[in-house]
């Protein structure tokens, strides 16, 4: 396998191809900021309904919007989305114990975080993708990869092949891409669960709410609309292998009974198993280079954390920010690249993937001093810097 890559940027001539491997958040954002800057883009997913597994809801916090400020996607999610820039803290009954702003990591010009369901989002970002003029292709994986230190010769699930200058493998948490090219970091379970679902927005629900205790570790809620809201709780992780999904809704009611206030209402809604969504908090850190020759990886595929601060998407759209602007404005791709890339990003992934996973660690303890508000204090204001 190649160690080094050396190819022209378009003003030198020749107008470099990239392969994206993966059509969600960041496979999509990536796509459309490489296709502005001129650079032949083919993506391919491996769904063949490109919304299917978008999920419920998404809390974008400001560092994330302002990446997707760049992809050209924020005015609309400003429209269809509900910006808030306070958080709640209740009581089990609904009393509201305390109340505060929160730090606005994107900047003074942007909201706090925004909250809009996923499907929207994903629906956005398609929008963008296919505007852009890159080459789609659903229902398509790449199964293997051939390089030398020209490109990389990709063969792909349908038997067709072609022959790139790099492959971004955007291929999220299992990522097959992160496999092929010999990375045997995998994501390890911290051994928290989490039930979302979207619900109808109470009419006095304006910003996220959260409740510590009762049944659940946390039972919280955002809102994601004028109308909508994403509702989540979090508890011990059970084993996934005896839940069965046509039971999901009636076990997401069961653990919010009890929780008062606007959760009266919300869980009234949790009819639809299919609406639901169960899956375990995990956290993974590739630690090493995340490249080997002319693949690299991006979001879930290189990192991914609990969603105790709201930051994994946010995290995954830094990454192609970074990559993006370094494939754009140096003369030559080459290793050097590929690892500042990966210098650049992984002390910052590092202290969101630790602080994320500590915060969920105390509530598995009990531990009930923890420096919760100064931890997520430090985080937040360093992710105020740009990244």
């Amino acid at each position: 396998m190649a160690d080094s890559l050396s190819l022209p940027q378009p003003s030198a001539g020749g107008t470099p191809t990239v392969l994206v491997v993966g059509g969600g958040t960041s496979g999509n954002a990536l796509t459309v900021l490489l296709r502005r800057a001129g650079i032949a883009v083919d993506l391919v997913e491996a769904s063949p309904d490109w919304k299917a597994a978008a999920g419920s809801g998404i809390t974008l916090q400001g560092n994330a919007l302002r990446v997707l400020r760049e992809v050209g996607v924020l005015p609309d999610i400003e429209q269809h989305g509900y910006a808030a820039d306070g958080v709640a803290i209740l009581a089990p009954d609904g009393t509201v114990l305390h109340a505060h702003d929160e730090l606005r990591t994107g900047g003074a010009d942007l909201p706090a975080h925004i909250g809009m369901q996923r499907p929207v989002l994903q629906q956005l970002l398609i929008d963008q993708v296919l505007a852009s003029g890159a080459d789609v292709r659903l229902g398509t994986t790449a199964t293997a990869f051939q390089q030398d230190g020209e490109g990389v010769d990709v063969t792909f699930s349908d038997g067709t092949g072609r022959r790139y200058d790099l492959v971004v493998g955007a291929d999220g948490l299992g990522s097959a891409t992160r496999e092929m090219i010999g990375i045997t970091d995998k994501p390890k379970p911290t051994g928290m669960g989490i039930w979302r679902a979207p619900g109808p927005r109470p009419a006095g629900v304006r910003r996220t709410e959260m409740i510590y205790g009762g049944r659940c570790f946390i039972a919280g809620y955002c809102p994601t609309g004028e109308d909508t809201v994403y509702a989540y709780l979090v508890e011990r992780a059970r084993d996934r292998a005896a839940l069965d999904p046509d039971t999901y809704a009636d076990e997401m009611r069961a653990l919010a009974e009890g929780y008062g206030g606007p959760w009266e209402e919300i869980r009234t809604a949790f009819t639809d198993p299919k609406a639901v969504n169960y899956t375990w908090f995990d956290r993974h850190l590739v630690e090493g280079p995340w490249h080997r020759g002319r693949v690299v990886l991006v979001g879930d595929a290189a990192h991914a954390c609990p969603p105790t601060l709201a930051q994994g998407a946010a995290m995954s759209l830094e990454d192609v920010q970074v990559l993006a602007e370094l494939l754009t404005s140096r003369d030559d791709w080459d290793d050097r690249l590929l690892t500042d890339y990966h210098g650049r990003r992984l002390p910052r992934v590092r202290m969101v993937v630790d602080a994320s996973v500590q915060l969920g660690q105390w509530l598995l303890d009990g531990v009930r001093d923890a420096d919760v508000p100064g931890l997520i204090g430090r985080t937040m204001n360093a992710l105020k810097e740009l990244p």
